[in-house]
């Protein structure tokens, strides 16, 4: 009979010490639940958080394609307001007196064939850069804005057709004057020349306002995608 009463008193006593461990475990699974609902609570915050910052990042995107539109919109009217400018790059210094365009208007007709056409009118002509301290280096380029827009293109196709322009011994070189953007996008596209003319690729940049008709356009990023899949 004692020993029944001993291990009654025994189990009791393991009773309590489980009692005492369920309790322990009851505050820790509530220490954990209060963790759980904290962790919701964060996690519904970053929940939120993340739905503005996708927001803001759609808001931004949209206005980054904007400023891409605009951008071109302005480099597209730049070049436009840019292309009754032609360049003249070899003309001495000091050659042209005090007055471009009279000089200009002396030397042009005989070598663009512009004898019998209206004569040259310049609402502005003159030398690019501040001049030179020494008369070394380069000459300094001029830059002629034409009234007539068809004589400005006259003279610019006349380079592509006749032999390079000579005043005085000195070879005249003769550009459109672009935009500073695109002046970029035409010396990237020169590294990309010798593999498209080995290639047998056509390849320009046409100016603005031209219709050349069915004509596959690529921006630079395309060309050497394409090139690098050949």
């Amino acid at each position: 009979m004692e020993s029944i009463l001993q291990e009654i008193t025994a189990m009791g006593r393991r009773l309590e010490a489980m009692d005492l461990k369920i309790s322990d475990l009851s505050a820790a699974s509530t220490s954990i639940w209060a963790d759980i609902a904290c962790f919701q609570v964060k996690v519904t915050d970053l929940d939120h958080c993340l739905t503005t910052v996708e927001g803001h990042l759609a808001t931004l995107l949209e206005w980054v394609s904007e400023l891409q539109f605009l951008r071109a919109k302005i480099t597209d009217l730049e070049d436009r307001s840019r292309s009754d400018n032609v360049c003249f790059f070899g003309i001495p210094e000091h050659k042209e007196g005090s007055y471009v365009g009279a000089f200009l208007k002396g030397f042009l007709p005989e070598l663009t064939d512009l004898i019998n056409s209206p004569p040259l009118e310049f609402p502005m002509a003159h030398r690019i850069s501040p001049p030179h301290k020494a008369n070394t280096g380069r000459p300094r380029p001029i830059i002629a804005c034409f009234l007539c827009h068809e004589q400005a293109r006259q003279i610019i196709s006349a380079t592509r057709t006749q032999s390079p322009y000579s005043l005085d011994g000195h070879e005249i070189r003769v550009a459109t004057d672009f935009s500073r953007e695109t002046n970029k996008k035409r010396k990237a596209l020169l590294a990309l020349q010798p593999q498209l003319r080995n290639m047998n690729i056509k390849f320009g940049l046409f100016e603005p306002a031209s219709c050349p008709g069915q004509v596959v356009r690529y921006i630079l990023q395309d060309i050497m995608e394409l090139l690098l899949e050949i």
